[in-house]
């Protein structure tokens, strides 16, 4: 079976952590021996936003088609806008790249996997319409918790994408109920997962490891992965230094605009500290160096990083968001308020000084993760989905 698989993010050599999710699931389905090739389209900006704003450029240097893996990746560029996705859904442009990168290079599938409904679902309607083939559409959190809030127009562009797709799948138990409730349409459940038979425990002790990332090895260490950006609880995490004793320290690894805020904190460099973007076999590395982890998002689809973290029973504090409860199950209870550096506060402080039995929850929550979250049985269950889509089109 050919598989297109349609996404606006995808790791490159230059972003090597950016959508490390979709080449777990690609990667899986490749050793099930499907044949998958990947279209990432990237915003193109009008000069005048490049020379703008940093944040515009971000795409330069990445080559148009590459090999990652044994993985086929086009990037052909579309014109976009700042804030395009709140009023002007660029469907149509994201479309005709994708349309002129399958004509010219020749590209056959059987089917169309789109990631997120905005931008890519609704550039997938498109092309499937044009070249008569089934597609599905998977929902990752954003594109039902953020962006069709933006605008009528976003929201009716979403409601439109998803009636739209031949089956519809979600994440997580949250998107698919808000997706009924926002469109009327049902979709089954199927989270991305990641390859647990990467997540053992290293020779390394954990005082070998932060040798090598040159992380202080008296402190406890608190560890943040992810984009750096006021949604994501960044400054909630790093208020939290003002109350925790001194042998706390936290360390961001990732990028985004919260980062030189981040770095004018008093305690840059002695108790806060950025790690920047590091490729996604060193994030292991950290999550085993550290005591801690924690993701205080504002919103959350299913965050792949907590599903490691609990793969290697490292405790989380976590905001209870979008798909997160379902990752912790009966122990839900333990997930706090979004925006509260009190709370962030108290629940560190449970985990780090054993006031809650933090040994006997990481191990529950270690069984639930192997149970549901394996990317290799999720990556069976999505080529069931993709067959039964076939048959029914036909």
């Amino acid at each position: 079976m050919k598989v297109l698989w349609i996404t606006s993010v995808y790791p490159s050599t230059e972003q090597p952590g950016n959508g490390v999710f979709h080449e777990t699931q690609v990667q899986a389905l490749k050793r099930l021996g499907m044949e998958v090739t990947v279209i990432c389209p990237v915003p193109s900006n009008p000069s005048v936003f490049r020379v703008l704003r940093k944040k515009y450029r971000r795409n330069a240097g990445t080559p148009a088609v590459y090999q990652r893996k044994g993985i086929t990746v086009y990037r052909p560029a579309y014109t976009a806008f700042p804030g395009q996705l709140r009023w002007a859904q660029p469907d149509k442009r994201i479309a005709e790249t994708v349309m002129k990168t399958i004509v010219e290079n020749s590209l056959e599938a059987d089917l169309i996997h789109a990631h997120f409904a905005m931008p890519s679902g609704g550039a997938a309607r498109l092309i499937a319409d044009q070249i008569k083939i089934p597609w599905v559409l998977t929902l990752h959190g954003s594109d039902v918790n953020v962006y069709p809030h933006y605008s009528k127009s976003a929201r009716k562009a979403f409601i439109h994408t998803v009636q739209a797709a031949d089956r519809v799948l979600a994440v997580g138990d949250s998107l698919k109920r808000k997706t009924m409730q926002m469109t009327g349409r049902d979709s089954g459940v199927l989270p991305i997962g990641i390859d647990l038979s990467e997540f053992r425990q290293p020779e390394q002790t954990k005082s070998q490891i932060r040798t090598h990332l040159n992380l202080p090895h008296e402190k406890n260490i608190i560890l943040y992965v992810g984009r750096l950006t006021k949604a994501k609880g960044v400054f909630e995490l790093a208020h939290a230094l003002d109350v925790l004793p001194k042998e706390n320290v936290i360390v961001f690894v990732g990028d985004g605009p919260a980062k030189e805020k981040l770095r004018s904190h008093p305690e840059f460099n002695r108790r806060l500290f950025l790690a920047g973007q590091v490729e996604n076999q060193l994030v292991k590395d950290y999550l085993f160096a550290s005591d801690i982890f924690a993701l205080p998002s504002y919103t959350e689809g299913m965050p792949t990083v907590v599903i490691e973290a609990l793969a290697l029973k490292v405790p989380v504090v976590c905001t209870a968001v979008g798909g997160v409860p379902e990752l912790f199950g009966k122990h839900r209870n333990l997930l706090i308020k979004p925006r509260s550096v009190p709370g962030l506060v108290e629940r560190i402080q449970d985990f780090m000084y054993g006031r809650v039995d933090t040994a006997g929850i990481q191990k529950e929550l270690h069984s639930h993760i192997q149970e549901r979250y394996h990317s290799q049985n999720n990556a069976r269950l999505l080529l069931e989905e993709y067959k039964r889509t076939l048959k029914s089109v036909h």
